[in-house]
Parts: C-alpha cells; structure tokens; sequence
C-alpha cells in the first residue's frame, strides 16, 4: 500500500506563498484556533519531505529566532523535530535540521519510492518547485491550501502554481480557522 502525500501551503488569495514588506508570518493573521489546528495536524505521526531550499529557509528562520518569536509557534516546532527527507543534490549532511536524511537524486523517484516504503502518510510544508513537479507525475494525492485573507499584489513573493500543469481539483475537506482563514484539502487530478 502506498503511503498517502499531502502537499501543505499557505496562500494569500492571489496566491502567493509570501510576501515581503513589512507583512509578518502567516500574513500577521494566525490566531489561536489556527494555531492549535497546526499543532494538531502535526502532532500525527508522518514523514516530512522538503526540498533544499525549502529546508534552508526553515533551517534559518529557526536559528535566527528566539523562543518566544511566532517562528516558534509550538506546531513550527514539532515539524521541526518531525522526521524528514531532504531531496537535494547541494546539501550535506548534518543537518540543522534534527533527524533530516538528504536523499540525493530526481524528487519524482525520490518521493515514488518513499510511498512505497514509508508506513506513514508523508507531508511537505513549501517546496513550491518540488511540489509542483510531483503533482505533475501523480505523486500527490492531498492540496491542503490555507488560505489567508490578504491580497498581496504588489508584495507577494513565491507564486505557488507558477508553470505547475492543469488540474481539476476535489474538495474533501474544508474548515474556517479563527474567523477568517480558510484551510481546502483538494485531491488533484492531471487535466
């Protein structure tokens, strides 16, 4: 049985994975209910799977802080010490990252290989190129989006589906946090 991929992401609503400027973390609009939504999606066991760059932003956003900076939400933290694997064919071991594995080679095969062996589901969190490419090949069976309310039109950064394939998409969950985000699991078919 093949162990179940989730791409997670977070979005502004013109879909942008971030911005710059003087907008914040999650967009400044995290809030309690979010928060312990994240904690919980994380407290199940899984594998993560990141990207090199991915891995070193979050690698570095994690040194940097301090322990009672947003960056140390307690659901960032437990991601943190989540077992993960590392496509990248530039990284070397040791991590910053504890129990990180670099797994050198193409993420398709990579990842094709991790459901086949892994008992249980695997995740990544970003890994916006990585991430476009295994939807491209069939590899990703969950989009979880959340959604932000902000529009980031002239300082979004990081478009999430730039040069990704056509896909039709069925919503199998979805919940509003804190008011106003919005959280959509999909399950995307190539179109």
């Amino acid at each position: 049985m093949s162990a179940t991929y989730t791409f997670d992401v977070f979005s502004s609503l013109d879909g942008y994975g971030a911005a710059g400027g003087d907008w914040t973390g999650y967009w400044g609009k995290q809030g309690p209910e979010l928060l312990d939504h994240r904690l919980a999606v994380y407290d199940e066991e899984q594998r993560m799977v990141f990207g090199a760059t991915t891995l070193r932003m979050f690698a570095d956003m994690i040194a940097t802080s301090t322990e009672e900076s947003e960056v140390r939400d307690p659901w960032v933290t437990r991601m943190w010490r989540m077992p993960a694997t590392v496509v990248s064919t530039t990284l070397e071991e040791p991590l910053d990252w504890p129990n990180a594995t670099v797994v050198r080679g193409d993420a398709v095969d990579v990842v094709a290989r991790l459901k086949e062996e892994s008992d249980v589901p695997l995740r990544s969190h970003g890994s916006l190129s990585m991430n476009r490419a295994l939807m491209a090949a069939g590899l990703v069976d969950r989009v979880q989006v959340t959604l932000f309310p902000v529009i980031t039109g002239r300082t979004g950064l990081d478009p999430i589906f730039r040069g990704a394939d056509d896909f039709d998409l069925e919503l199998l969950e979805h919940r509003t946090l804190d008011g106003s985000i919005q959280e959509l699991t999909y399950r995307p078919t190539l179109h």
